[in-house]
């Protein structure tokens, strides 16, 4: 941790979700981390606080009933702590914002349009948007000097063309209902395409790549010229490729026909999509990507399998991904898996030398920025995210 002069404008950034309160401030436009911290099981009696403080992680166990509770103790913690000496020192507050819709194809000042707006949207993400308004309205009421803005997962996918963004579904449900393809970790994937463009010294306007976040939830994007043209996650977040417990893309008429016979709802089948499938669910083992290589390493078949089918639908929205570019200057790895996995790294790296995507299995067991082989013609990157940092620079630039 850092200790800015009081000169550097403090920037809160701030993801809110629906029992959590992720934070980190920031000394801008230096991009000094001055703390972080997590705020857990809020609407708990045992909730638990951890921040650090002066190098050291701080954690307390107390009541937080509601996120306003969450947003008052942080703002006195970082004052008790003399971390800040006054409210009025955080100049602004960036909240990460799941669906923006089509309404914003960039972070946005939030006002009570936004807002509500934010909240109108509440019925494309009804598990994230409305969390997201509680934070930003706890905030607004204790910083009500600070300049707030609203950065979302889905702008920077705004920039897909129609035949990438439609489903082939009657126009209507597009034009009245808002279905389309939206996507999703688009601050993260924005964020590894600048940094690998500069790791590699060129002009990202210059670069075709496809960026893997990988992790609990994972979607590629195709980006050209540092511009979204294609992602893998769709209307919601459980289209794509196969998760830690999303199914991903799978016919659709498996879902009326596994509902005729075992009588499940709606709501089953979206349970059973979102929670009971993806590596969980073929493995029976976990969601965990790191318990699911464990058990594979053991023996355990289905553990092997579910390892197989996640690299295997990856690998294939690569080769497509590949194709719409028409080639590819680097494939990037980042997320929870993508940053720390070798073992899917290679995996998904496999038999794809005739792309010219030829990984070093040294520089990969090394954890280097790159790994691709030295002849390699395309490179491969593992960048770790970082959407908070992403959320300040953007707090500053609106």
């Amino acid at each position: 941790m850092s200790s800015p002069s009081s000169s550097l404008d403090k920037i809160l950034a701030i993801n809110a979700g629906s029992s959590s309160l992720k934070f980190q401030l920031f000394a801008m436009p230096q991009e000094q981390v001055i703390t972080r911290g997590l705020i857990e099981r809020i609407g708990k009696q045992d909730a638990i606080f951890t921040m650090e403080v002066a190098g050291k992680k701080i954690a307390r166990t107390h009541a937080v009933l509601t996120h306003q509770e969450a947003v008052e103790q942080l703002l006195a913690s970082l004052l008790d702590h003399h971390i800040i000496h006054r409210l009025d020192e955080i100049g602004g507050v960036g909240h990460r914002v799941a669906h923006g819709g089509e309404a914003f194809r960039d972070s946005v000042r939030i006002d009570p349009a936004v807002l509500a707006t934010i909240d109108d949207l509440g019925r494309l993400a009804p598990l994230h948007n409305p969390v997201n308004a509680v934070g930003i309205r706890a905030f607004l009421h204790a910083l009500p000097n600070a300049k707030a803005v609203a950065v979302f997962d889905t702008s920077f996918h705004q920039s897909m063309a129609p035949e990438h963004y439609l489903y082939p579904l009657p126009y209507r449900y597009y034009s009245e209902l808002g279905v389309r393809r939206y996507g999703f970790h688009g601050t993260s994937h924005k964020y590894v395409a600048a940094i690998c463009a500069e790791q590699m010294g060129q002009p990202l306007a210059s670069l075709r790549l496809v960026s893997c976040h990988l992790g609990n939830g994972s979607s590629l994007c195709a980006i050209e010229g540092g511009r979204s043209v294609n992602t893998s996650m769709g209307f919601t977040p459980e289209a794509g490729v196969m998760m830690g417990t999303r199914a991903g893309d799978i016919d659709p008429s498996i879902l009326p026909y596994v509902a005729e016979c075992e009588q499940l709802t709606p709501a089953d089948l979206n349970r059973l999509l979102n929670n009971e499938s993806g590596l969980l669910g073929i493995s029976g083992v976990s969601n965990d990507c790191r318990d699911v290589e464990k058990a594979a390493n053991e023996g355990n078949p289905r553990a092997a399998l579910a390892l197989k089918m996640f690299a295997a639908r990856i690998r294939a929205v690569i080769g497509s991904y590949i194709a719409q570019l028409g080639g590819i200057d680097a494939l990037i790895f980042t997320g929870g898996i993508g940053e720390n996995s070798r073992t899917m790294r290679a995996a998904i790296c496999e038999n794809l030398s005739y792309l010219g995507i030829s990984l070093d299995q040294s520089r990969n067991n090394a954890n280097q920025t790159f790994i691709e082989q030295p002849s390699a013609k395309v490179r491969i990157a593992v960048i770790n995210t970082n959407e908070e940092l992403m959320i300040a620079r953007d707090v500053m630039r609106v």
